[in-house]
């Protein structure tokens, strides 16, 4: 008889890692109340940095030597995924709601499969290019509020934008990271969490300073932040996508979202028809996508590195 418990394992430490991941919109939004986004990245990752660097150390055993070889590659990652991502999302929930900053989120695996296509040269089946288009529509009517016309009247709003700047890079973070390394995942996760913070460092200095958390509120966000997205769902996620297929675990991440929709309701914050039926099609758009793995072409793209 199979023994089913290392999948159920697995599966458990996705429903955490997405629940984490989920936390940063909720928690992050109200961290921003208080804590500018620049300083917010910069504590994060420098609470996330020892814990990381102790559990890379006992899980993955790397060789060191090795892994500062690789310094311009992950910092490189470091910059986009770490630092530039996370700097989008916090000033976009200056603007906007954690459930309408998931929303959008929720189609970067679909922006993913269009850059595969045109940076890996990866071929789309019709359900893949279907499942793309049906996402890419859910976000147009979350966007626009369910009203197409209203969007090409007024644009984007500020948090909107800066929701789809976060995308685009974390897009960028995700194809370049195609590429290994050569480093073990929570190794990397590490050393980039070091890199982010010595290079906001000096800019933060250099722009007044800090922005601590003024209350136990916001230090107990601080705290959330720094240890349960960046060092337990990276954990998670790592530890289940050695037991169950990448493409499987991706399908997860569209519980972010559920997670988000579902903290919103618990706070009694409301949500509107457009959020709901746009998020609803993101995530069917984005499953159908999923469905189906896309073929490279005879000619493979040159990598470096």
């Amino acid at each position: 008889m199979t023994d089913r418990r290392p999948a159920l394992i697995a599966a458990a430490s996705l429903l955490a890692a997405t629940l984490f991941w989920a936390g940063n919109y909720v928690v992050g939004a109200a961290a921003v109340t208080t804590i500018d986004p620049l300083s917010l990245v910069f504590l994060r990752w420098a609470i996330a940095l020892v814990p990381l660097l102790v559990i890379a150390q006992v899980a993955e055993r790397p060789v060191w030597r090795d892994v500062l070889r690789a310094w311009p590659r992950l910092l490189l990652l470091a910059a986009l995924g770490l630092l530039g991502y996370n700097l989008f999302v916090y000033s976009a929930l200056q603007y906007t709601t954690a459930f309408n900053a998931s929303l959008i989120n929720a189609f970067n695996p679909a922006l993913i499969t269009i850059a595969s296509v045109i940076f890996l040269r990866q071929r789309l089946g019709p359900r893949a290019i279907a499942g793309v288009l049906l996402a890419l529509i859910g976000v147009l009517v979350v966007l626009s509020g369910g009203d197409l016309t209203n969007l090409l009247a007024t644009g984007f709003g500020p948090g909107d934008a800066l929701m789809l700047g976060a995308i685009l890079v974390w897009t960028a973070y995700t194809i370049v990271g195609r590429s290994p390394t050569g480093v073990p995942p929570i190794t990397a996760t590490a050393i980039q969490a070091g890199l982010t913070v010595a290079v906001l460092a000096p800019v933060v200095i250099a722009t007044g300073g800090l922005t601590l958390p003024a209350t136990g509120g916001a230090t107990g966000a601080l705290l959330f932040i720094g240890l349960f997205p960046s060092v337990l769902s990276y954990l998670l996620w790592n530890r289940a996508l050695a037991v169950i297929p990448p493409a499987a675990g991706g399908v997860f991440l569209n519980l972010i979202t559920v997670y988000t929709a579902t903290f919103t309701i618990i706070t009694g914050k409301p949500l509107i028809a457009a959020q709901i039926i746009g998020g609803s099609i993101i995530i069917a758009g984005v499953v159908l996508a999923s469905l189906t793995n896309p073929t490279k072409r005879a000619k493979r793209p040159s990598t470096t590195g």
